[in-house]
């Protein structure tokens, strides 16, 4: 038999080490992850008697009980600010920070027949948490200009830097959400360690107190939490504080780019495994 006449054997082997990212399937499935928010938003409000009302509560009762212990009773500094403004302007975005990471964390196992029936880019379920999230930020942001124009706080240009603030908190969100999202496959713990671990990154963000109280050449040390220098974003942009000039935003933004990436590369290596674990 001629060589020409010979059938083709076409060796088809799994992929090994770190697999590209690719991440032009997510541009091509831009119609699944509309789908995909739609569906988040609805299973998250069915048969709920208040609704998105949440997205507002959350952050309002958060800022009445600040208020009260931190406001009234540590009275800590809030830099000449309304304490329920200041501790509010961190909240909503904190709020939406780790309602998403939350959900990201648990997008994969909550999922399981998808990921086990068909395929799709496994990348979308953590990113449709995050997405879907921004919808209550809205909502609670739009609350927060109101409770600035009770207290006759002015809007300013700095505003306009907000949407790229809420960028850096949901790019945040979709990075460890990532990592965990990965962890929580493997490891159930993690579901459970999460409410813990939010915890605890709460209080090491300032939300209820000032970065000021942080000593000038320790706050470097405070933006490698990525939420720290976020926050001093906002309110450097909503009240004119001019924490986030020191420095400290520029380190966490380098810190998320960095949890971004390395989060990216880990879920991608680890994808091929998530149908026959999870």
């Amino acid at each position: 038999m001629p060589p020409e006449a010979q059938a083709r054997v076409t060796v088809i082997r799994p992929a090994s080490g770190w697999a590209p990212l690719h991440l032009g399937e997510l541009l091509e499935s831009y119609e699944l992850l509309y789908f995909l928010v739609l569906r988040t938003l609805k299973v998250r409000y069915k048969q709920t008697l208040l609704g998105v009302t949440w997205a507002v509560l959350q952050p309002l009762l958060t800022m009445a009980v600040f208020s009260l212990v931190f406001g009234r009773l540590a009275k800590l500094d809030s830099e000449g600010v309304p304490y329920p403004i200041f501790s509010m302007v961190a909240l909503v975005p904190w709020t939406y920070f780790s309602n998403a990471l939350t959900q990201a964390s648990n997008s994969l196992v909550e999922q399981e027949r998808m990921l086990t029936k068909i395929y799709f880019p496994r990348l979308m379920l953590p990113l449709a948490s995050v997405v879907a999230g921004l919808i209550d930020f809205a909502i609670a942001f739009v609350v927060l200009l109101g409770m600035m124009a009770v207290y006759h706080i002015p809007v300013t240009g700095r505003i306009v830097a907000v949407p790229a603030l809420a960028l850096a908190v949901a790019t945040t969100a979709l990075a460890a959400g990532l990592w965990l999202a990965v962890l929580n496959v493997r490891y159930r713990d993690v579901r459970h360690a999460l409410p813990f671990l939010t915890q605890v990154w709460l209080y090491a963000t300032p939300i209820a107190y000032s970065s000021t109280l942080v000593p000038p050449n320790l706050r470097p040390l405070l933006g490698l939490n990525p939420m720290a220098g976020i926050v001093d974003g906002f309110r450097w942009a909503l009240l004119g504080r001019e924490a986030a000039a020191s420095g400290t935003l520029a380190v966490s933004l380098g810190v998320v780019v960095l949890l971004l990436v390395g989060g990216l590369y880990y879920f991608r290596r680890m994808e091929r495994t998530f149908a026959d674990v999870v």
